[in-house]
């Protein structure tokens, strides 16, 4: 029986119930407070629970998708290593509203299993909870004495709060519960031991499958209970445990529900899912689980992000493309690519994410991509350091520079150190933390002295639209120190100086207080002020002003502006009206544009808005300027910047009323045939959601084509000026890597002839095959190579070998597992103990496999004997 159809046989049974078949709540909860995400059934049915609201139905069933990795339910950490747990799930359940209570819940749970599922009843046992006086809370003896006419009352076994009581979160509604557990051991083991000493032990092949929720409380804040306005039913039963046990796997990944994104992963990596291989296995897991929670909630409305509920799915993400990039040696973006394989199996129970299937999957694909980009570095750089490390922990400075140069969240520093053994000083990160937002916070400290005022009734006005020239005087000024420097402000009476704005950077020039030049280095707003940043203050601070804007800056810096309003209109052309723009950097030399996308956008994309923007400048359309009424300007269609706070009059910028209509009050052209030619510089993401893009116009975009054009030149005189300099480029990349796999078979086979003439070198201690041995191997992975190739070969073995490598010290060393066993032996308990302090370094790994590295290869010759003294 498939997934789909043990869906909907428990959907249809309740139906024939009386019960109401309703849709799935989304994931992501908008409305709820106290919640992220659906961590349960129950949640969208919430209000019917506290009386809020009258249901339609009294009694209904659903399939629930939920997420539970964060707050009480909290399942991420164990999801992949074992084989039951999940982020995002599936929950079966039916409800009753004030309608029928424990006796017809237990009887058709009773009745679905064993007469519809056909489970064995000699499989089953059933918890009731036990009471608990810390809430006046008594046992559950209507429960217990209805299950007694459906089950032996020996397998009718009592649970306390923890396992008996459900509740949604530390408030809500709540009530005692009654769980059903299957026993999916084999026969023989089943007889041996006792299935009702295992359950809620933990035990993998002894789950819960069902779990009935008797909804009569509220918690409250302060953790009292009160009786909800009526009784209520809420059961849940994990489709995956269900289908698990329907289709008698032993794991939940081996289902159709997760093997078809198993089989997708296995032809993208090339990796097999054997359930032999435990890091291997667990990647394939993680990813399999993972890519179901981050799909379903993107497509529910949620994107990752730095904080709240985004930050839960990017971590989700960044767990899985962690697992993928070590255990299955893949370094490209993997999960968007099993998008569609999850959108097409869900679609006809979920069909909102094949109706998305493209928006997710590019989603998924940018924040895959981001991360890799420093996710190579930052594992590189915290895997040396424990190798290298004097202690077993990672030092707050050293977590945060993975944090502040790597980008890796402080937790995933934690997870990768306690995968080695290793603590993380938590403290000193915070302190690291704390120092960098201190030597901020001092970056941008001003001293500013008080303003010298010149003529107090004088108003200030901006002629820069019209003049880069004017006659004026000095109101006022004053001076400020910033970052060590002393610096001048002045505010003049006129002015044709920009201030910096809307993106656009202030305007520099001069100021001529008769002989005397004052040079502008910036000019900025102040409330209602323009300041002008001067390099000195004058000697006749009352003379008359010439005021010159330096032109040549702000003609360039006026058509990297112009720019932006067609880019913007050409993006929202191209990529949808869902663009928007989100901050904008413009000056002389180029252009900064951020706007709301999901995406990279592709070089196909970016040629298609360039070749817009570029045909609308040499139509060179009239760039039209106005100043309107608000609420008329919008009725004209402008688009107005979210944060920017506009008046009841308002600047209109029109660059052909159908293409671009804009709220603006920057400089501009006369028309757009000034702009010359523009040219894309740069394409990137500066947060989820939100791309960059970097562009040149005029005298820029001309040089930056050929400053390109002139690499492309040097590029073909380096290959001897090759007719074809791309396919020879190719040619020469093909070589290398051939090369590198030929290196790469050399040292494989250089390793296989060590092995083979240490072979039969082992010397027998004390019953133990000891073979250890100074090697030359050219890297740390030789010694696993070899340590590997001969472990099968020699029983009772252990093996330990040390090298030299490029003037470090490495030791590999292999315990058999029957000595783990027997004797207690582990190698990560060896190394730190004996092997460390030799070579001054540190290492770890699994109990039977470890390596360590350090800086001190003097004593390389003492590590060997001092493993053999504890054989001895």
């Amino acid at each position: 029986m498939t997934a789909s159809e043990i869906r909907q046989q428990f959907l249809d049974f309740f139906a024939s119930k009386g019960h109401q078949i309703v849709p799935s709540a989304p994931i992501v909860i908008k409305n709820d407070p106290t919640l992220m995400f659906t961590n349960a059934g129950m949640n969208q049915f919430k209000d019917y629970f506290l009386g809020n609201k009258v249901p339609a139905h009294t009694r209904v069933v659903d399939t629930q998708k939920c997420l539970r990795v964060s707050g009480k339910h909290n399942d991420l950490e164990e999801v992949g290593i074992d084989t039951y747990h999940h982020t995002m799930f599936e929950m079966l359940g039916n409800w009753s509203f004030g309608d029928y209570f424990k006796k017809e819940a237990i009887a058709w749970s009773w009745e679905l299993l064993t007469e519809i599922y056909k489970i064995p009843k000699d499989l089953l046992y059933v918890t009731v909870f036990e009471g608990d006086a810390g809430d006046n809370l008594p046992k559950d003896e209507e429960a217990y004495n209805f299950w007694k006419e459906h089950i032996a009352e020996d397998r009718i076994l009592l649970g306390n709060k923890k396992d008996n009581f459900w509740e949604m979160g530390d408030t809500g509604p709540c009530g005692p519960c009654s769980e059903i557990h299957v026993d999916c051991r084999p026969e023989a083991e089943r007889k041996a031991v006792d299935g009702k000493s295992l359950v809620n032990a933990d035990h993998p092949q002894v789950i819960e499958i069902w779990n009935n929720v008797f909804m009569q409380f509220n918690r409250l804040k302060d953790r009292s209970l009160e009786p909800l306005p009526a009784k209520h039913v809420d059961t849940g039963m994990g489709l995956e445990r269900l289908v698990r046990v329907m289709q008698g796997k032993t794991s939940n990944y081996d289902t159709d529900l997760f093997m078809g994104t198993i089989h997708s992963t296995e032809s993208l990596t090339g990796k097999k899912y054997t359930g032999t291989d435990e890091k291997k296995d667990v990647a394939f897991r993680v990813i399999a689980d993972h890519i179901r929670a981050i799909s379903f909630t993107i497509a529910d409305g949620q994107l990752p992000s730095n904080t709240g509920a985004g930050y839960v799915i990017r971590r989700i993400l960044r767990r899985a493309v962690r697992y993928y990039f070590s255990f299955l040696d893949q370094k490209k973006p993997l999960l968007h690519e099993l998008v569609p394989v999850l959108a097409a199996q869900f679609s006809h129970v979920f069909p909102e994410l094949q109706q998305q299937v493209d928006f997710v999957k590019k989603v998924v694909f940018e924040e895959e991509n981001n991360f890799l980009r420093t996710l190579e570095s930052g594992i590189r750089r915290i895997e040396d350091f424990i190798q290298h490390a004097a202690t077993k922990t990672v030092d707050g400075q050293t977590a945060f520079e993975l944090y502040d140069t790597y980008g890796f969240p402080y937790d995933l520093t934690s997870l990768i150190a306690a995968e080695n053994s290793f603590a993380v000083d938590q403290k000193g990160f915070d302190e690291a933390m704390q120092q960098q937002k201190d030597r901020s916070r001092a970056a941008t400290e001003l001293d500013m002295g008080d303003w010298v005022v010149l003529d107090e009734n004088a108003g200030s006005t901006f002629i820069g639209y019209e003049q880069l020239e004017g006659t004026t005087k000095l109101l006022k000024y004053r001076t400020v120190k910033a970052k060590g420097k002393e610096q001048y402000q002045l505010v003049l009476g006129q002015t044709p100086f920009y201030a910096e704005s809307g993106g656009q950077v202030g305007d520099t020039g001069t100021l001529h207080f008769g002989d005397e030049i004052i040079h502008i280095t910036d000019t900025k707003k102040e409330n209602n002020l323009t300041i002008h940043f001067a390099d000195k203050l004058p000697a006749q601070p009352t003379a008359t002003v010439k005021a010159a804007v330096a032109k040549e800056k702000r003609r360039d810096t006026t058509r990297h502006h112009s720019a932006t309003h067609l880019l913007h209109a050409a993006l929202r052309q191209v990529l949808g009206t869902h663009v928007a723009q989100k901050g904008s950097l413009v000056n002389a030399d180029n252009l900064r544009f951020d706007f709301s996308h999901f995406a990279k956008v592709t070089d196909e994309e970016l040629a298609q808005i360039e070749t817009i923007i570029n045909t609308k400048i040499r139509e060179n359309i009239p760039v039209v300027i106005k100043e309107l009424p608000k609420e008329e300007a919008m009725q004209l269609g402008a688009m107005a910047l979210f944060g920017e706070k506009y008046g009841d009059v308002v600047r209109v910028v029109i660059m052909d009323p159908a293409y671009s209509v804009e709220l603006c009050g920057g400089t501009h052209i006369g028309a757009t045939g000034e702009l010359g030619q523009f040219k894309f510089v740069s394409e990137g993401a500066v947060a989820a959601g939100v791309r960059r893009v970097e562009a040149v116009t005029g005298a820029q975009a001309e040089a930056y084509i050929n400053e390109q054009l002139q690499q492309l030149k040097d590029i073909k005189a380096a290959l001897k000026n090759p007719k074809e300099p791309v396919k020879t480029v190719e040619t020469l990349l093909q070589d290398k890597s051939s090369l590198e796999k030929q290196v790469e078979a050399l040292e494989l086979e250089k390793i296989k002839q060590l092995a083979a003439t240490l072979r039969d070198q082992a010397e027998v201690i004390n019953g133990v095959n000891f073979l250890g041995q100074v090697v030359n191997v050219s890297n740390a992975e030789g010694l696993k190579q070899l340590s590997f190739l001969l472990k099968n070969d020699i029983p009772d073995h252990v093996l330990l070998f040390v090298a030299n490598i490029g003037g470090k010290a490495s030791v590999a060393l292999t315990i058999d597992e029957k000595l783990v066993a027997a004797k207690g032996w582990e190698a990560p308990k060896v190394i730190k103990e004996h092997i460390a302090p030799l070579i001054k370094g540190g290492g770890g790994g699994q109990k039977t496999f470890a390596t360590a590295g350090g800086q001190n290869t003097d004593k390389l010759d003492q590590v060997i004997p001092a493993v053999k003294n504890i054989l001895q």
